[in-house]
Parts: structure tokens; C-alpha cells; sequence
């Protein structure tokens, strides 16, 4: 048995639809992510794919459950305590890069160490490093406009990396991405793995990226199932 990360126990969501119905989302949903793991998650549209992601990554609270790290429920935290834990020991990648337009490259990945506390020229030279190690070098100084899909999506990999998270949640990371540089993200997400030695979890309709992963669970009329590899 590998050693757990994060413990996720009967997570409960629902939300009201605009005629005031109430619409279960996620129905008493209980998972464990193990380290240095990529975790997989499929379901049809509408399923509570990304809802689930969200809240495991501490970006929304669940109505009832518990998400346990360090043997801690984190939604026990107050909002900015839980706002410190997200950005410390938690890395995003969506389908949608939400790259800072205005600002370059590096400036991009620079940005979230600073939040965090880093100086300006540690984060700087960490963020170069990050940059060079998903292939984006000679592209550090271009701003988000002057970058294709698949650039600007390495750039947001390489932000997900930033303060060294333990755990990296991407929602449809290749979603919005032709085949080649889908395939591309998926053998830099693996690399990374490896090198960094991340835990990885993932939303996707990807069957490709659904080859990647260690562990498989489908969400369904609200329940979560693990799957066979």
C-alpha cells in the first residue's frame, strides 16, 4: 500500500437550480489519493467532475464531508487559512490556462511565489528553471497573446509547479488542446511526476490521458466508483 495524501470522507454538494430545486451533485463521495500517483477522474458532462476537483483542491467547501491532509480537515479552516494552505501545498492546471494577460511568461509563474512570500529574484530564478523544464526557454519574455494553445497551457503547468505544491489537481488540462499538443502535455505531465515526484489528479474525457493513470475512479449519478485498471 502506497502512502496516502489526501483523504477525501462522504462529500456531500448540491446546488439550487433556478426553479429552486435542489440538485445533488455529489452524494456521500469517499476517496483516498495515494503519493506520487496520477489519479484519474471520468464521468459524463454534467456529472460533478470538476465540482468534486474543486473541492478536493480547496476551492470550494463541500455541504457536508471531510477532506483530510496531514490528518487535518481542511475545511475546518477559516477562508484565509484556507486561502494559505491552497496556495502552499496545492497546484492548479484548467482547460481554460487563466494565464495573467498582461504579464509575460515569467512573470506568470513568478507571481504566486511572491503571494506566498518568496522574494522577487528566488522566484525569478525558480521560474526560469520551471519555464526550461516544460520546454518554454526561448518563450519566457512573450506575454500570453503572443503564445499558441499549447505554449500557454506548458506555462500554466510550469505555475501549477510554482511553490513546489504536493499535490496537483488539473481540470481537462488538454481539453482545449489539438492532438499533438495534447500529447505533448500528457508525456510532460509524466515527467514531471517523476522528476518532482507530484501527485497528480486529473478531470478528463481524455481516453489517451486515461492511459496515464495509476488509478481510475468514474463519477455517476452522484456516487464515485473506482475502476479497473
Amino acid at each position: 500500500m502506497n502512502e496516502l495524501i489526501l483523504k477525501a470522507e462522504n462529500i456531500e454538494k448540491s446546488f439550487q437550480t433556478t426553479k429552486k430545486i435542489k440538485l445533488e451533485v455529489l452524494k456521500s463521495i469517499s476517496l483516498e489519493l495515494e503519493t506520487n500517483k496520477i489519479t484519474v477522474i471520468i464521468g459524463a458532462s454534467g456529472a460533478g467532475k470538476s465540482t468534486l476537483l474543486h473541492i478536493l483542491g480547496a476551492l470550494d467547501r463541500p455541504d457536508d464531508g471531510s477532506v483530510i491532509f496531514n490528518e487535518e480537515n481542511i475545511f475546518k479552516y477559516n477562508d484565509d487559512r484556507l486561502a494559505k494552505f491552497r496556495n502552499k501545498h496545492i497546484g492548479f492546471i484548467f482547460q481554460f490556462h487563466h494565464l495573467l494577460p498582461e504579464f509575460t511568461a515569467l512573470e506568470n509563474v513568478i507571481i504566486p511565489q511572491m503571494i506566498n512570500g518568496t522574494s522577487f529574484d528566488k522566484a525569478k530564478e525558480r521560474s526560469k528553471d520551471l519555464l526550461e523544464t516544460v520546454g518554454l526557454t526561448e518563450r519566457i519574455n512573450h506575454k500570453p497573446a503572443e503564445l499558441s494553445g499549447g505554449e500557454q497551457q506548458r506555462v500554466a503547468v510550469a505555475r501549477s509547479l510554482a511553490n513546489d505544491p504536493e499535490i496537483i489537481f488539473a481540470d481537462e488540462p488538454t481539453g482545449n488542446l489539438d492532438s499533438k499538443n495534447s500529447g505533448d502535455i500528457h508525456k510532460l505531465i509524466i515527467e514531471l511526476k517523476e522528476k518532482f515526484k507530484k501527485t497528480f489528479v486529473i478531470v478528463t474525457h481524455n481516453s489517451s490521458l486515461v492511459n496515464l493513470a495509476d488509478k481510475i475512479f468514474e463519477i455517476k449519478d452522484g456516487k464515485i466508483f473506482s475502476k479497473e485498471m
